[in-house]
């Protein structure tokens, strides 16, 4: 794992797009503060930046870097789910604003075990995690339900046996100031 690993951060490093396996399904990952690397994978993906991408953390203290206040319910929230929960917060900091949405919210899901937490706890910043997909189509939950065009459009591609997610999306949340709940996807 950790050519892997190393492999991956030299790309992220660089300003480079990896497709990896999260703790859920397959995913296109960049320097989440990183603008240049952010617009890239919005053309790989022909996904119009108006919608914002989601990252992923490995820590609760890397979480508080990228998120200027984290409402308590949303503690509660990450230590009781039982399955991979993405929140919605509602003011992002040291983000790129091209993966941000419009109403300064960031999607971000901490990350706990596997080999995107190892990823995103080596590389000590936010990593964005968006769907191995054309904007519209499928979200593919294999390795080999990928495309070719996401395959060939990244620098580098993680080798398929570190796959150890659910193969299903997370949950979405969206968390307000106020701590108020919004179900966005079961």
């Amino acid at each position: 794992m950790k050519e892997e690993l190393d492999q991956c951060l030299e790309v992220l490093k660089q300003g480079g797009l990896i497709l990896y396996p999260t703790d859920t399904i397959w995913g296109i990952g960049c320097d989440a503060t990183n603008e240049e690397a952010v617009a890239k994978i919005y053309a790989l993906k022909k996904r119009s930046d108006a919608k914002s991408l989601i990252s992923i953390v490995s820590t609760d203290a890397m979480l508080q870097r990228f998120v200027v206040e984290i409402p308590e319910i949303a503690w509660d929230i990450i230590d009781l789910s039982d399955k991979p929960t993405t929140m919605i917060y509602p003011k992002a900091r040291n983000i790129a604003r091209n993966a941000v949405a419009e109403d300064g919210s960031i999607g971000i899901r901490l990350i706990r075990n596997g080999f995107a937490h190892q990823l995103a706890h080596r590389f000590n910043k936010a990593i964005i995690s968006t769907s191995a997909n054309i904007s519209n189509e499928p979200s593919p939950a294999l390795f080999t339900e990928i495309s070719e065009e996401i395959k060939s459009g990244v620098d580098y591609v993680v080798d398929p046996q570190f796959d150890s997610g659910t193969h299903s999306s997370s949950s979405i949340l969206k968390i307000g100031l106020k701590g108020e709940i919004a179900v966005i996807r079961k």
